[in-house]
């Protein structure tokens, strides 16, 4: 039987494995103009979103090492911020891939960072549809996400649907 502490970790890094799954269909096969599409001259951009998405996973991992800090980026390119992303995810699904000591409770990863990030993914894929590209919906039920698959190969789903 599993303790306490090694399913929190496993519904931990199912957590970053579904953020990953989530964001990959955002950021797939995005228009041209995607990264710098803004509503209105105050809202953030996707490329600036996602920027911040990869301070909130880095800063949510350093918190787990104990060593918390918070983290600017400001990329311009959106092919380095994409692969951030998965190589921010990588190093922090790797570090809890062996079982390292969390300095932190799971919980306050999951109210704050992670719960942020799954915000403005939200946020990514609504100004996407906006930019005219939407991303078709699915049963995320019935998704192939597996814990330990951050990258961006990820299975298609099962069936989408407009």
């Amino acid at each position: 039987m599993k303790s306490s502490s090694q399913l929190n970790l496993n519904y931990l890094r199912h957590t970053l494995a579904t953020l990953v799954y989530r964001l990959s269909k955002v950021v797939s096969e995005v228009p041209e103009h995607y990264p710098q599409f803004k509503v209105s001259v105050d809202s953030r951009s996707p490329i600036e979103i996602l920027d911040h998405i990869n301070d909130l996973i880095d800063s949510a991992f350093t918190a787990s090492t104990g060593k918390h800090k918070s983290t600017k980026a400001y990329a311009n390119n959106w092919y380095r911020v994409v692969s951030r992303f998965y190589n921010s995810i990588r190093e922090f699904d790797n570090y809890l891939a062996a079982n390292n000591k969390i300095a932190c409770s799971v919980e306050r990863l999951l109210q704050g960072p992670i719960a942020d990030v799954l915000t403005h993914i939200g946020q990514l894929a609504m100004l996407r549809r906006l930019a005219g590209k939407t991303i078709k919906g699915e049963d995320y039920f019935d998704a192939d996400i597996s814990i330990g698959r951050v990258g961006p190969e990820q299975i298609m789903p099962k069936r989408e649907f407009d």
